[in-house]
Order: C-alpha cells, then structure tokens, then sequence
C-alpha cells in the first residue's frame, strides 16, 4: 500500500480495513494490532509455566487488581481474562509459588513463569528460648497459628486444642461454666503421677493457658521429644509453648469481633416415666414375695396426668434443664506502629451461661492486653507487656456433681413445682435439685484477678557479629477471694389428704438445709517472679555452615498464702459479711508456701548446606522440691535430621517430593510435680484416741506425733525419650504428610510399697521413686491446600495411637499373674468373665 499526505490513523484505518483486524494506540507511539472483538472487550490471553521445569501450569488464580474478575489457567496453563482496562494489573497466585503482580500497559497477551516460593521452608516455628526455621527442625515438633482456630466458638481458649494438632488430646471432662477446663495429655498416659505438659508463655514457665484472651494469641507449639530438655525437670510431660501477637509497623488496625453461641448438652439420661416406674416397682414386689404398692388405677392416672398433685409425672432433668445456655464473647484490638515504636492492645471479655431453668451458675471475665515494643537505640530493642483478668465465678451451694446425682436419684412420682408454683418436698437429705440449683439455697461466689507482666530487653552486640543478649524480667500476681454463704431454704410436701376451704391441697412447709446461716470466707494470694538471662549467637560461614548457639541462666521465686474463716448464728441473711456473725463455733485457718528454682541450660544448633541437621540442647535443674544434696539434674538431648531432597540424587528421580526430611531424636527430661517436702519428717496434733492422754483425770489433751515418715532419697522421675520421622512435601507444597514414631521410657516414678509390705507392721511408709512405666506409639498427619478462584482451602486430618504399660511398680508377692498390674496399661481393671 502506497499512500502520501496522510495522518498515521488513515493509514493505519486504510491498512486493516476488510481484515478483520483493529489497532489501539498507546503512549510512546506504540500500536497493539488484535482482532476487533478483542480490542473492543480487552480480553487478555496468556500461559502460565513453572520456572524449574518449564511445564503449563494448571490451576493458577489469575485477578484483575482490586476487583473481583479472575479466572484459573487451564490443563495446559492457559488462560483468557476479560479486563476493563488495558492498563490494569493482574495477580498470579499458587499455593507454594511466589505470587506476582504483573501491569498490562497495553499488553493482550503475557507469558508468565512462576517460582517456587523458597520463603515458606523459612517459616519461623517458636522453640524452648527462641525460633528456628521450620526446615532446619529436627524434633518432634507441632505447632498451629492462631488464625487456624478462629473457626471455634469455645469460650475456653483450651477447648480450642482438640484435633488441632498430632499428639496432643484434650479432653473436656465438664461443660460448667467457668470450670470448663480442658484436661491436656502430650502422647496420653506416660506416668502414675502428674500428666500435665509445661506450660510457658511469651517466655515465661508455669502461666495458666486456661483463660486466656483468644484473640491475643499468635502461636502455639508443643515439644513432645528431647527438644523440650531445654526446660529440664519440668518437662517430661511435654511443653506447650504460646506466644501472644505483637504490633508491626504501619497504619492502625482496629479488628473487632463478636461471638453469640449457646451450649446444649450431647446427652441427657432417658429416664422412665411415672407410670413405668410405678410398673416396675410392682414388679419387684412381686418378685420379692410381697403386694404390689400400686394399683392399676394409680399407674393410669400417673400416665394420664389428670392429677398431678396427687399423680405426678416428672422429668426431673427436664424441668431441672432448659435447651440450651447462652454465651457471648467479644474483643477488640489495635495495633500498628512505626520503626521505633510498635503495639499491639486488647481488650476482651465473655459470658457463660448454665444450662439449669433458674440458674445460679454463671461466669464472666474481662481481659486486657498491651504489648509494647521500642527501638531506643541501633542496637538496643526494649519490650513491656502487661496483661490483666478478672474471672467472676458463681454457683449454687451445692456441686454440679452432686445435683447430677440428685437427678438421677430423683423419682418419676414425685413433685419437681407444685401446681402453684411453691418449691417440690424434699427428695433426699433435704435436698430438691431445682431448687438448689438456684440462689435460694445461697451462694459460692469467687473473684479472682491476675496481672502478669514482662520486661524484655534486648542488644545486638554491635563488634561481634551474630551476637546478642537478652535478658527478661516478668512479675506475675494473683489474687483469689471466694464466699460460701448458705442459708436455710424452704420446702413444700402435702399428706394427700388435707384441703383447704377451696378444697385445695394444703402444703406444709419445711425449713431445710442449715439451722442458722453460716459463711465461709477465703482468700489467697500468689506471686511468682522470673528473671533470665540469655547469650545468643548466630553466624553463617562460607555460606555453607549455619551455627547457632544459645546459653542462658533463669532464676524463678514463688511465694503464696491462704487465709480461710468461718462463722454461723448470723441474726439475718440480709447481711452476708463475717463480722455479723456469731461468736461462738468460729473458726480459721491458713497456710504458706514458697518455691524457688535455679538452672542453666543452653542449645547448639548446626547445619551444613541446610542438608546435614544437628542439636544438641541441656540443662542444668535445681528444683526446691528435692533434698539439698540431691536438687539439680542435668537433662540431655540430641536431635538430627537429613533433608534428603536436597541431594542430587533425590532431585533427578523423585522430584514427586520437592521436599523430604529425615530425623529422629533421643533425650531425657525430668517430671518434679510431686508433693513438696517428701525429705522431711511431717509432725502434726493426733486428735485420735490413741493420741490423748488424760491429765488431772479430766483434761485431754493431744499429742504432737509423726504423720509422715520422710523419704531423703526422693528424686524427680526421668523421661527417656526416642522418636524417628519424617516430614514430606509434594506438589510444590500443596500436598504434606509427617509421620513419627515415640517411644519412652518413664523411671523413678514415685510410688508407695505398700503392697510388699505387710500391713502389720504399722507403719506409714513414705513414696519412693520405683514406678516404671512404658509408652510408645505412632502419629501422623497429612494435610492439603490450594487455591479454587477466590477461594482458599486447606484440609488436614491427623492421627495417632499410643499404648503404655506398667513396667514396675509394687505387687503383692505370689499372687497370680493376671492379678498384677505389671505388664498392663495404666488404670486398667480386671475383670471376671
């Protein structure tokens, strides 16, 4: 085409005329050519490919930029997109790639190569003292975000566990409010004593996870192998580790959240009907030789329910039950900061609900949070965290256990309300569960605050490189007030003859419970102080050999104290105080104790090429629970790993598994949860009639004798731990499976010889450390995730079986074997078939 004195549009108009073609200018004289149609809809073409392989890349989320348009690339890495405008940008994103944004400038077709995201194997797991990456772990480790429990509604954060990670079982064993408490076990049943894991949060050993704000926590990770010999004789039980969110830089962020649930009970015990019941007595009278008490009328008007002041027909748990108890929870947070300065503040609280009619059972708590973090200097970081709780308790006088039991004790035939509404006869010792299921019988009510709080400071040791200091200073408080206050309550029962001039049923009411109201008072107090010191070094050499290593010292102080009083006689229930009580039959008590603990401990971490893995971790236990010469241990462990995926070999025939690592693990821990003391003789006042004499031929008086004989070789039990695993990955990471297998060996268990010993003898002999018990099992877990458009998911299903048996422990000489309890699991029964 020859064409002069024209513009470059009529040319360009003249040249894709009758072609089907179009063409759109863009800035610096450039000129796309497509066809019309898609010029006109700016429809973007393209594939998608991996960078190692060079493959098509199915199942790629490709987005336009601050909208909601996107597609997936096909089979063969394709893709079509409809943009608005040509200057727009798009996303691409893929589980285990690095997500890249790409501007169109104009462009209708982009070929885009996607890597593979290397950052994730940099992910940063929370270990004894410190992080490591999760890549270089050798442990057996689990760790979970908190974000993956948002989903729960629990108001207990402990109830949030269950099923969340491999090894751990949690076991909710009540579902009252404010005593809900989940009960904890790392690879189940590992002694005869105390099961309960090490709990340590932002750094701080024996803090109660159970009330804790859920929207304050970042992480949780639980140490099931050696790797929890960093914390020496606490630790044979395992260690669960929780650190709470911290402030990052940038803008402000609010995040509000509100939960509204309701409870219901899983089972409600079916009970017989009045006229079943009626039946079944009879029954019985017949089998026992006797009339039976009820008539065949009877036993219909108790079906039909025309009577039911004479004939009743009661549910007890229905009419003790209502469907469901209401709970809420709320919490807000901000956080954000700038280079110098970082926060993170909360403020939460919740409510439960019982699920009793009139119920007196209910609990609240409100929570707070501030976690501060300062750059003073280059080299110099300073942290404050404050926290604070206050729990409100309050439940009827009598135990949910013993209302549990009046309920199933209760009688079909007899009266829960009277028709007119005044309170049931009493059913049992004076007792009528919905009514002591109320505030007509009193109260327990407990108040109780905690304050925790934690200086941390840090410097980078700015001559050597790698090198730093910690050092942590934490003061923990809390403080307990409890009130029991019971009064006298009142019952109503009928003979089921007397009417009144309406030829109502006449009901005599009964005083029952206590004569006089009576109060008893507690209060507690508790302090625990930590300080540590730590040395951290950490330097690569060569770019081929990664050295860390970490020393430190910790020094922990508790004090506590009870007070307990009681008075009775109180004139009116109107007030509910001690002083208005009477004189006589007070009384008061109280106790104290302190604890104190010194260590040292230090962990070596070193990798070559982050194939070849090993750690070696200690620590140096003093416990005040032991004898002086005998309270530090030295608790050992060692760990290696191989990420056999890095080698060659692996690479060039079975690149199905982008990664694979090898690792097993062997240490010991210590378990001192032991009554204090065991060392020492305990003396106490024998109020017993072999522990009085007479004086003057009247006045007893008690004699100060030995209650306990002392044990001055007491020791903590020792945990030897071994377990072997592997972690894999295949499908760039969307597919991932681990596997362990453990097995333990728990000695110097703590138990008594009574059983060898003949009774006869008369005495009573103290704990010695001769328990053995094994534990050995298998976990596993495989997990998947990915990406559907918009749409995120990840699934993961974890398992595992655990089986332990008494190795030692003392048995009654010459009895049969399948009477002993060696060689069988703990708390099994023998029965008779």
């Amino acid at each position: 085409m020859k064409v002069s004195d024209r513009n470059i549009d009529q040319v360009l108009n003249r040249l894709f005329e009758s072609t089907g073609l179009s063409y759109k200018k863009l800035e610096n004289d450039l000129v796309v050519v497509a066809p019309k149609k898609d010029l006109q809809q700016n429809v973007v073409t393209g594939r998608v490919t991996d960078a190692s392989t060079g493959q098509a890349m199915p199942g790629v989320n490709i987005q336009v930029k601050g909208t909601t348009l996107g597609v997936i690339s096909g089979i063969d890495g394709g893709f079509s997109l409809t943009v608005p405008d040509l200057n727009a940008s798009l996303v691409f994103s893929f589980i285990g790639y690095v997500t890249q944004e790409v501007a169109l400038e104009g462009r209708i077709r982009l070929d885009i190569v996607l890597s593979e995201d290397l950052a994730r194997l940099d992910e940063v797991v929370v270990v004894g003292y410190g992080t490591q990456k999760a890549a270089t772990i050798t442990g057996a480790i689990s760790a979970v975000k908190a974000e993956n429990l948002k989903a729960t509604s629990t108001i207990n954060f402990t109830n949030t566990f269950a099923g969340r990670l491999p090894g751990l079982v949690v076991v909710t064993r009540s579902g009252e409010p404010g005593n809900d408490n989940s009960t904890m076990r790392i690879r189940g049943l590992n002694t005869l004593g105390d099961n309960s894991p090490l709990i340590v949060i932002d750094g701080i050993a024996n803090r109660s996870m159970q009330r804790l704000n859920p929207g304050d926590i970042e992480s949780i990770t639980v140490l099931k192998d050696a790797s929890a010999a960093i914390y020496g004789a606490q630790a044979a039980n395992g260690v669960i580790l929780i650190t709470t969110k911290r402030g990052t830089q940038g803008k402000p962020q609010i995040n509000i959240t509100a939960n509204q649930g309701w409870a219901m009970p899983t089972v409600i015990p079916k009970m017989c009907d009045a006229s079943t019941y009626a039946t079944l007595l009879n029954e019985i009278d017949v089998y026992a030789g006797k009339s039976p008490r009820y008539t065949q009328e009877q036993i219909d008007k108790y079906a039909s329910g025309t009577d039911p002041w004479a004939y009743p027909n009661t549910d007890w748990f229905d009419a003790t039950f209502k469907t469901a108890a209401s709970q809420q929870a709320g919490n807000m947070s901000v956080s954000g900061g700038t280079e110098n300065m970082k926060y993170f503040v909360s403020l939460g609280g919740n409510y439960q609900d019982a699920i009793y009619r009139k119920s007196a059972t209910k609990y609240s708590q409100v929570t707070f949070r501030s976690n501060i973090d300062g750059k003073i200097s280059k080299n110099i970081n300073l942290s404050f965290d404050v926290s604070g709780r206050q729990e409100n308790r309050n439940y009827p006088t009598r135990s949910a256990g013993a209302i549990f039991a009046m309920l199933m004790r209760g009688y079909p035939t007899s009266v829960a309300y009277w028709p007119t509404g005044e309170n049931g006869p009493d059913i049992e010792y004076g007792n009528n569960p919905v009514v002591v299921t109320t505030n007509q019988t009193g109260y327990d009510r407990t108040k109780r605050y905690v304050f925790e709080s934690l200086l941390k400071l840090n410097i980078t040791i700015p001559w050597i490189q790698g090198l730093s200091f910690t050092g942590n200073a934490s003061v923990d408080k809390s403080i307990e007030s409890n009130k029991l206050w019971e009064k006298p309550w009142y019952l109503y029962s009928w003979d089921g003859v007397t009417y009144d001039a309406n030829e109502q049923p006449v009901l005599l009411k009964g005083k029952k419970g206590f004569s006089t109201p009576q109060l008893t008072q507690r209060f507690s107090d508790g302090r625990l102080i930590t300080l540590n010191a730590l040395l951290n070094y950490e330097r690569t050499f060569n770019e081929v050999h990664d050295f860390r290593f970490l020393a430190g010292t910790e020094r922990i102080a508790g004090e506590s104290m009870e007070f307990e009083a009681f008075r009775k006689y109180f004139a009116s229930t109107a007030i509910d105080e001690l002083f208005a009580g009477g004189d006589s039959e007070k009384n008061n008590t109280g106790s104290a104790s302190i604890s104190a603990r010194l260590n040292y401990f230090g962990r070596v971490n070193y990798a070559f090429k982050q194939k070849y893995l090993a750690e070696f971790v200690w620590r140096y236990d003093g416990s005040y629970i032991f004898p002086q010469e005998k309270r530090f241990g030295f608790f050992p462990g060692v760990s290696v790993g191989w990420r056999i995926s890095e080698e060659e070999f692996w690479k060039n025939n079975l690149a199905l598994f982008n990664y694979f690592k090898l690792r097993g693990s062997w240490g010991q821990t210590g378990n001192d949860r032991i009554n204090t003391y065991q060392y020492l003789s305990s003396y106490g006042y024998n109020s017993s009639a072999n522990g009085v004499y007479t004086f003057n031929n009247s006045v007893e008086n008690k004699i100060l004798s030995e209650l306990r004989i002392p044990n001055p070789n007491v020791t903590w039990e020792v945990a030897n731990q071994s377990n072997i695993g592997f972690d894999a990955e295949m499908l760039k990471g969307r597919l991932n499976f681990s596997a362990e297998y453990f097995y333990n060996l728990r000695t110097n268990i703590l138990t008594y010889r009574n059983a060898s010993v003949p009774a006869s003898t008369g005495l009573t002999l103290p704990r010695e450390n001769i328990g053995k018990v094994v534990n050995q099992g298998f976990e596993f877990t495989i997990g998947y995730n990915n990406t559907w458009g918009a749409l995120t998911y990840d699934i993961s299903v974890n398992s595992g079986y655990q089986k332990n048996r008494i190795k030692f422990w003392d048995e009654t000489p010459g009895i049969p074997d399948y009477q002993k309890s060696t060689g069988h699991p703990m708390n099994s029964t023998l029965y008779y078939q």
